[in-house]
């Protein structure tokens, strides 16, 4: 298990001065995690929560998965945001983007709950017909729209088809340790529940019981995670930037900011990165992007994206940075062999593997876009397996913590997301929002 913090291919684009200059604020920023961990209003329990964690409803998660996986062909995981973004990437990171496709003896596992789409949902119960199957819900209260919507649904299929005393036992809940509507339910139901920590916010939660069950579930080893989690806990809690690369990462893409760079993207060379991607997006997008300050984070797959967003990158306006994470190891390839014609023109790459050809693309890609003006951090893993991804999670996670403390907001809150779900609620007639209604459809454009 390894993780290189790679920034020599930005190092033109940097003066010593500024990483120099914010030492004393990532130190600060330092001393803010450590000083408010016990904090339960700070939402900071995600920084010791790799070895500082119920072992306990640990063992609940596995049992529980191991019973998922006795009788279940297909889990249906129930959440929005941070209640699934963490999760997919994971069994996508770890078995690739086709794990549903390919038979391994493992429940497949679909994510419902993310959208308002009745084709989307329709789709996946589908998927449901002559299969055994369970459902996860995971929310903190039970009422956010798009997981209750679909939870409504999902319950009422499941208790239709095997009577309400067998749903009860395919129905897993992950919410509030004491209050709230699902938690209400869970325990008028019987329905087995785990915790969704009350100083662990949403989209810091993959290293609890949000993320856990249906990874565990799908057939991976989350004592594994956990313990890449806890090395990188570890590794990363020292202040002095250039012995840690999470605090150097930080500082780095802090530097470009105030040198205008106004979009960090999120670059892979595998598709199994895609859902990592996303998760990215959302942990930096909601941490930072408040006060009018942030860096926009985007994502892309290369080369795909090289033929349709390549260009812009190349050329277009100098406004972003990359950050690319790249894989020493991959858990399987592909030689190219030689053809006696060689009608394609390929034979110089016969004896070659993808990964070597796929290697040079990053290495072509980021001397290009270095001559064009856009620089490049690469971070490397060793493979991608349970304890690399728990480095990888946690080395994001920190840096993300320390950034947003850096650029002077607070890391831990999102008062923008309810702006438009009052706005909806409001329109669509829910009790309470009478007032705005009238309001909101004058401004329509009908």
């Amino acid at each position: 298990m390894s993780l290189e913090f790679v920034s020599d291919y930005a190092a033109a684009f940097l003066r010593e001065n500024d990483i120099e200059g914010l030492k004393p604020q990532i130190s600060a920023a330092h001393k803010t995690v450590a000083e408010n961990k016990n904090d339960i209003t700070a939402f900071l329990g995600w920084a010791d929560l790799p070895f500082d964690y119920d072992k306990a409803e640990f063992d609940r998660i596995k049992a529980a998965a191991k019973k998922i996986q006795s009788d279940t062909d297909v889990l249906i995981v129930i959440g929005i945001g941070g209640s699934y973004l963490g999760a997919r990437a994971a069994i996508e990171f770890l078995k690739g983007p086709m794990y549903n496709e390919i038979d391994d003896g493992f429940p497949k596992v679909y994510f419902s709950g993310n959208n308002i789409s009745g084709a989307a949902l329709n789709d996946i119960l589908k998927v449901c017909e002559n299969k055994r199957v369970s459902v996860n819900i995971i929310s903190k209260s039970g009422t956010t729209t798009e997981p209750a919507i679909a939870f409504r649904i999902f319950r009422k299929y499941l208790e239709e088809r095997y009577g309400k005393k067998e749903a009860a036992g395919r129905i897993y809940c992950t919410t509030d340790k004491a209050r709230g509507t699902l938690k209400e339910l869970a325990n008028e139901n019987g329905w087995e529940s785990f915790v969704v920590p009350d100083n662990v916010g949403g989209r810091y939660s993959v290293l609890t019981a949000v993320g856990l069950l249906p990874i565990a579930a799908a057939g991976c080893d989350i004592d594994k995670l956990m313990s890449g989690a806890a090395c990188a806990a570890k590794d990363y809690d020292i202040p002095d930037i250039d012995k840690n690369p999470c605090y150097k990462y930080a500082a780095i893409r802090n530097a470009f900011y105030r040198k205008g760079k106004q979009i960090e993207l999120f670059v892979s060379y595998e598709p199994r990165f895609v859902m990592l991607g996303e998760w990215f997006k959302q942990l930096y997008g909601e941490s930072e992007g408040k006060d009018n300050k942030g860096l926009f984070p985007a994502a892309v797959t290369f080369s795909t994206d090289l033929h349709s967003m390549g260009q812009f990158i190349q050329d277009g306006t100098r406004i972003m940075f990359e950050t690319a994470v790249t894989v020493n190891n991959t858990d399987s390839d592909v030689v190219i062999e030689k053809e006696e014609n060689n009608g394609d023109g390929l034979n110089f790459l016969a004896g070659k593997t993808l990964s070597y050809v796929n290697q040079k693309a990053f290495e072509g890609t980021v001397l290009a876009h270095a001559d064009g003006g856009t620089p490049t951090l690469n971070i490397k893993i060793d493979k991608c397996d349970e304890e690399n991804l728990g480095r990888l999670i946690y080395f994001f996670e920190k840096a993300c913590a320390i950034s947003g403390y850096v650029l002077g907001v607070n890391p831990f809150d999102q008062p923008g997301v309810e702006a438009y779900k009052k706005n909806m609620f409001a329109l669509l007639g829910k009790p309470g929002y009478e007032d705005r209604k009238a309001d909101l459809e004058k401004r329509l454009i009908k």
